[in-house]
């Protein structure tokens, strides 16, 4: 295998030739396809809002209490997922086909088998979950039909992420967002006739995300199936190979937690804010549905440099690793910037498209101005964690991050909120945690300096 040339015209060579613009090139159809995927889920909160029989305030509120939960099983598992990103764009760099096919097989059955047992403990477990949240009797029964049915569709969930994961390794970032797009429009159209025609309401619109996750996953492993690029999948080799397993399992693992305590202390934050009612439930659900998408578009960028950085580290090209991190964190700030600009000057109007209540509005375009305070933080903390996680330093930022968000929030929940219940108490936490993220990521990196430490030491993930 030739090190750093494309396979296809969709592949990107991440050794040679400009960052910049090969940057732009992987982290836009990245942050794209984050978008696009938010939009469809938001498009079953605006389905069940404006459709459904019956009290549709307290179905966006069944269907947007699911999120921490969900997010924490989904954000473990793409943290492995881009464990498996680093470990194939290290071996593309290196130059071994051996050992990416190895691990892209691997990335494949360990999806499906980490889906299988969520979705079984997950069932087993939906109720006190949502217990734990502190949901309200209306929404109750609602959420917990939501999720179970969310949960059943967990292996091909987790195949479609792995799979989009093998993709952008060689830089084809383009494959994943046409296949959303794809089931993206399949999702929305089953989500009206299901809850439109078969009044199906909260049910409808997760069968209807399942449906179209099977769709877009078997999309993928046929492209994978077919493609002769370097990640082709031999489905009589799937399996999984110990090592490479310990490999990505090294790397992902504690970027899967480091992005799943995010998940956990919302969870938290969940708690309190279901504490104060239905419209701030549900106004709180439609303003993550907003920001979600900034979010997107700064973490898209953390992925780019976690994969350049892998390729260029598997290929010794230690200096190329230090200006992917500064391009990066300038390209993610411009980016940013200008999609939290866009959503704060329209963000009343697209809070109005899921629920049209003024109060609803009010509170949840605080939560939009409070939030976004914080995203420079965020932006800072990611790509130095992806930059990190290039060289194969997972848990570092893993730990600190649990320290500096989730010791942070529970901490402010457990002392502060009681002392002062109102929604702007607990949004306020926001940027207190992700600045000292920010702070305690930036020494890791100063302390670790990865580009002196690892340039005489041998490149294997």
């Amino acid at each position: 295998m030739a090190r750093g040339k494309a396979g296809n015209n969709q592949e990107i060579d991440m050794l040679h030739g400009r960052i910049w613009t090969k940057v732009l090139r992987y982290a836009l159809p990245v942050a794209a396809t984050g978008i696009l995927e938010q939009l469809f889920n938001a498009s079953g909160i605006m389905i069940v809002g404006n459709f459904s029989q019956g009290d549709g305030t307290a179905a966006v509120a069944a269907v947007g209490s699911n999120a921490p939960v969900t997010g924490l099983i989904l954000n473990l598992f793409i943290g492995i997922a881009l464990g498996a990103n680093v470990v194939i764009a290290n071996a593309i760099g290196r130059g071994s086909r051996d050992a990416v096919r190895k691990a892209v097989h691997t990335s494949i059955v360990t999806a499906l088998i980490g889906g299988a047992v969520v979705a079984v403990i997950g069932e087993l477990l939906a109720g006190p979950l949502l217990g734990m949240l502190n949901v309200t009797d209306e929404v109750f029964p609602l959420a917990l039909t939501y999720l179970r049915i969310y949960l059943l569709g967990m292996p091909v969930i987790l195949l479609y992420n792995f799979e989009a994961a093998i993709f952008r390794s060689v830089g084809d970032t383009q494959a994943p967002l046409a296949v959303l797009a794809v089931s993206g429009v399949l999702n929305v159209t089953m989500g009206l006739i299901l809850v439109i025609l078969f009044h199906l309401g909260v049910a409808g619109v997760a069968t209807a995300t399942v449906i179209a996750n099977i769709a877009s996953s078997m999309i993928l492993l046929y492209r994978l199936v077919h493609t002769d690029a370097a990640i082709h999948v031999n489905l009589r080799e799937l399996g999984i190979d110990p090592l490479t397993l310990r490999q990505i399992m090294r790397i992902g693992l504690p970027a899967g937690v480091q992005s799943a305590v995010f998940a956990v202390a919302n969870i938290i934050i969940q708690a309190a804010i279901n504490s104060l009612g239905t419209v701030v439930m549900a106004a709180s659900s439609a303003a993550f549905n907003i920001e979600i998408i900034a979010y997107y578009v700064l973490n898209s960028f953390s992925q780019a440099c976690a994969t350049f950085t892998g390729q260029n580290y598997g290929a010794r090209q230690i200096g190329r690793c230090r200006r992917v991190l500064g391009i990066c964190i300038l390209e993610d700030f411009i980016a940013t910037a200008s999609t939290i600009a866009v959503v704060l000057l329209f963000g009343h109007s697209l809070l109005a498209l899921f629920d049209a209540t003024p109060e609803v509005i009010a509170v949840g375009y605080t939560r939009l101005v409070m939030v976004f305070s914080a995203y420079t933080f965020s932006m800072l903390y990611e790509v130095m964690s992806g930059y990190l996680r290039g060289f194969g330093i997972s848990l570092a930022p893993a730990l600190l991050t649990v320290a500096g968000v989730v010791g942070v929030r529970i901490t402010w929940i457990e002392f502060v909120f009681p002392m002062h219940r109102t929604f702007e108490t607990i949004m306020i936490v926001y940027p207190i945690s992700l600045a000292a993220t920010a702070v305690l990521i930036g020494i890791a990196l100063l302390c670790y300096r990865p580009s002196k430490r690892f340039a005489g030491q041998p490149a294997n993930a």
